[in-house]
């Protein structure tokens, strides 16, 4: 059973960065991780994913140029969200999530996802 854990979260003062980690138990490839957030009152959000085997990534527009995707290494037993220029309107819960079977797309859909961890707090004001 592949285990998701989320670490990194905190809080910062607008303009500040963070580094997300998704950290995985998995013995066997995933196919996608993605990174997705959940504001109070705010439907769940999908800000990046990054695609095993073909190394395509995808961000959600509030992101794009601020936010960096990657893996660790070959392995993924690690997938990273680098958060930078933060503002707060990036308050949220993030939760990481990950497939075995199926890549992510710009859509960006938690039903690309199978696998979730609990989320990790990040708090952006002055």
């Amino acid at each position: 059973q592949v285990r998701l854990v989320e670490s990194g979260g905190g809080s910062v003062q607008p303009g500040g960065s963070l580094r997300l980690t998704c950290a995985t138990s998995s013995h066997s490839k995933l196919s996608a991780v993605g990174w997705f957030r959940q504001a109070p009152g705010k439907e769940r959000e999908g800000v990046a994913c990054i695609n095993n085997y073909i190394g395509t990534t995808y961000f959600t527009d509030a992101v794009k140029g601020r936010f960096a995707i990657s893996a660790e290494d070959e392995f993924w037993n690690a997938v990273y969200l680098q958060m930078d220029s933060l503002i707060p309107d990036d308050t949220a819960i993030y939760l990481c999530a990950a497939s075995a079977s199926s890549f992510c797309s710009d859509q960006l859909s938690p039903q690309d996802f199978h696998l979730w961890g609990q989320g990790t707090q990040v708090t952006v004001s002055p």
